[in-house]
């Protein structure tokens, strides 16, 4: 197996947002490399392990958001966020996500992240709930898009114990958590950001329920309908990211100007 390092590489230059990522539920499923291909940024391809990619459906809450030096904006920075994505590497070898969809709970984050890096981010009504009883904790996550006929999922998980590092899908685990930053077609150009933070304290989850357009929405209709191959969950990390870079810079030169001096009589 080919999974990428689980101690975040240093970014590149200085941090342009921190945000705090907690309660996650990671569901996933394998496919074919063909099958993600056609949604790739140029310049990338499908990253794979053991012949097979993946398709991740990974909702959470996003909070606490800070553009460095200034502080964390609590309360317009805190929301439920629900993503697809796929696995990408790029000819540099950098891992990375690559997002179908970002369904999001709250409209400016969703503006911005749209217009200053080419995001998917789609406004949605996106919540969560929290049940503690003797079986565990339990979370139930529920997104509908705006608009006329948006698509919809509802996610409810049961969390379990950790995942021990020697466990027999531990590096599975990493490959599909630890991704280090993400890929992104922006103005003509794909984009890779750095991202950062502790290692994931990674647990066994059991899904519960499921009911999800945001697959299909994405291009993979098959996916809701059967279970998925991987459950997984987290309390959360701290995370930090830094600017986005084009993965190829500009070629493009000023031309040359040469002035000729008129002959001497």
């Amino acid at each position: 197996m080919d999974a990428p390092p689980t101690i975040a590489p240093p970014l590149p230059g200085r941090v342009l947002v921190e945000q705090h990522w907690r309660d996650v539920v990671f569901l996933h499923w394998r496919v074919d490399p063909e099958r993600v291909t056609p949604y790739l940024p140029k310049g990338t391809r499908p990253d794979v392990i053991d012949g097979a990619t993946w398709v991740g459906l990974i909702p959470f809450v996003l909070s606490d958001t800070r553009f460095p030096p200034l502080p964390a904006l609590h309360r317009l920075g805190t929301f439920v966020e629900v993503n697809v994505r796929l696995y990408a590497r790029d000819h540099l070898g950098r891992r990375g996500v690559v997002f179908r969809t970002l369904e999001a709970g709250r409209l400016l984050p969703v503006v911005a992240a749209r217009v200053a890096f080419g995001l998917p981010y789609h406004w949605a009504r996106a919540s969560v709930t929290r049940r503690a009883d003797a079986a565990g904790l339990e979370l139930e996550f529920r997104s509908r898009r705006h608009g006329f006929r948006g698509p919809s999922t509802r996610i409810r998980a049961r969390i379990g114990a950790p995942v021990p590092r020697d466990a027999p899908d531990a590096e599975l685990a990493a490959f599909l958590t630890a991704r280090w930053g993400y890929h992104e077609q922006h103005l003509g150009r794909t984009m890779w950001a750095r991202n950062t933070h502790a290692p994931w304290p990674l647990l066994r989850a059991e899904l519960l329920h499921l009911d999800d357009e945001l697959l299909a929405s994405s291009g993979f209709p098959e996916l809701a309908g059967r279970l998925p191959d991987s459950v997984l969950a987290s309390s959360g990390v701290r995370t930090a990211f830094s600017r986005p870079r084009p993965l190829e810079a500009r070629s493009w030169a000023l031309p040359t100007i040469r002035i000729r001096r008129p002959a001497r009589a």
